[in-house]
Formats: structure tokens, sequence, C-alpha cells
């Protein structure tokens, strides 16, 4: 079957093996000092091993390659000792974060964070996390919250956080939100993008992946300018 895998560059690779750590599959090791792709039916296509990279050795490529292979990945990582998402960076791991404003806060302090959970970056956040159950989720470009000033208030706040840029990680974020809507209990998703066109790529992905998810969920599409006003709230019906 063609499906996205990743590919790593020998040339590039410096053999940290911090893309080894990553892979929480297993799909990826060390050979002659270099990473490598050991096996197509651990590799779930993903990319949580790209960000690890600080060489940038590793992309995406549309091949002909074997099913992904969950049953064989459990397996694999129980043979590793692993349990997900075990093997990857420290700061990826997820975590919910609870919010509480000290009781002797000034006024003047200002408003306190509405983050609700850790990682928020799309290419990091796991698939399954507890804090996507009964989830309203909120998928934005990650220019929104700076040229927005009230953006923990206004959107942040009781909605699941995840943020990404198409142009800049060079990704396309379909297959990974349509994985989460899919297999996870999703209740709403608001898409916040800038009037920039590159960031239609996101509300595409996000319109894809409720297509492909295969459930009504309901969808807001919220359009900023790039001097911080709110140009247009789109809903559109569930998908």
């Amino acid at each position: 079957m063609i499906r996205r895998m990743v590919k790593i560059d020998r040339d590039k690779c410096n053999g940290c093996g911090l893309c080894v750590q990553a892979c929480h599959e297993g799909a990826i090791g060390m050979v002659d000092g270099k990473a490598q792709l050991l096996r197509d039916d651990y590799c779930d296509g993903l990319g949580d091993c790209l960000p690890a990279c600080p060489v940038g050795a590793i992309s995406f490529e549309e091949r002909e390659a074997a099913a992904f292979d969950k049953e064989a990945v459990m397996a694999n990582m129980a043979r590793l000792g692993r349990t997900p998402p075990a093997g990857g960076c420290p700061g990826a791991a997820a975590r919910a974060i609870r919010q509480e404003a000290p009781a002797d806060a000034p006024a003047t302090q200002g408003a306190e964070s509405r983050l609700g959970q850790w990682p928020v970056q799309l290419k990091l956040v796991p698939i399954h996390a507890p804090y996507f159950q009964n989830a309203d989720l909120l998928i934005a470009a990650d220019c929104a919250a700076y040229a927005y000033g009230g953006f923990h208030g206004d959107f942040m706040q009781g909605r699941t956080t995840l943020i990404g840029c198409p142009k800049l990680d060079g990704v396309d974020y379909a297959e990974k939100l349509t994985a989460i809507l899919s297999q996870n209990d999703i209740r709403s998703v608001t898409a916040v993008r800038m009037e920039v066109p590159c960031c239609g790529g996101l509300e595409r992905a996000v319109k894809t992946a409720l297509a492909n998810s295969g459930k009504k969920i309901p969808l807001q599409v919220v359009t900023l300018s790039v001097d911080g006003r709110v140009l247009d709230r789109q809903p559109v019906e569930a998908m």
C-alpha cells in the first residue's frame, strides 16, 4: 500500500539518537552510527521523531510500505519496556494543567493562563490523551495568540489547545487530526486562523480531518487580522 512514511537522510544524520528515543513504537534504530527506519510496519507515519532531530535529517515521503501493525508495535513496545508516551522528549509528555489564580494576585497582573494541557504543538501532541475525552478542541495558527490580545480568555478557556503552522512545519496535519478526532470523544472544534493565505492549509486540514473522521462534530472557523481584529466567525455545519 502507498502511505506516508518517515525518511531519514543518512548524510545529514549526526548520530545523536534523539529520534530513536522519540519513536515510541521502536521503528527507528541506530545502524553503523546512523539512524535508520528498521521496520515499515512499526512506523505510524505521524512523525513524532521529526521535531526531535536537531539537524533536519528526517522528512516525510509517500511510498509503498507495509501497513502499520498496531499489535506488532504493542508487542515490540512491551519488549522494549515502554508504555506510551515513554521514550520521547520529557517536554512532550502529556499532562493536564489545573489553572488557579493566587488569592493575593494583584489586579494589575493581567489575565492568568488558560492553558489546560501540555504539549500544545500539533507535531508533538499524542493521539491518545485523557484531556481529549469530551473535549472542546481549539486548533489555532501559532501566530494567533500573538496577534489577538485576549486569546487565552476568548479562545483557550475551557478548550484543549493545539497549535501549528503548516507552512513552517512543512506537514499536512490532516492525518494526525483525523486520528485524534476519530479515536477520541471530541464535542466541538474551533479553528482560529490568521487572514494570511498560508493559514488556509490549517483550515483545510481541519475540515479534511472532520470529513475523514466519520463523525458529525460542530466546527467554527475564526479568522483574525494581522493587527489583532476578528474578521470573521464562521460556523460550519457539523461534518
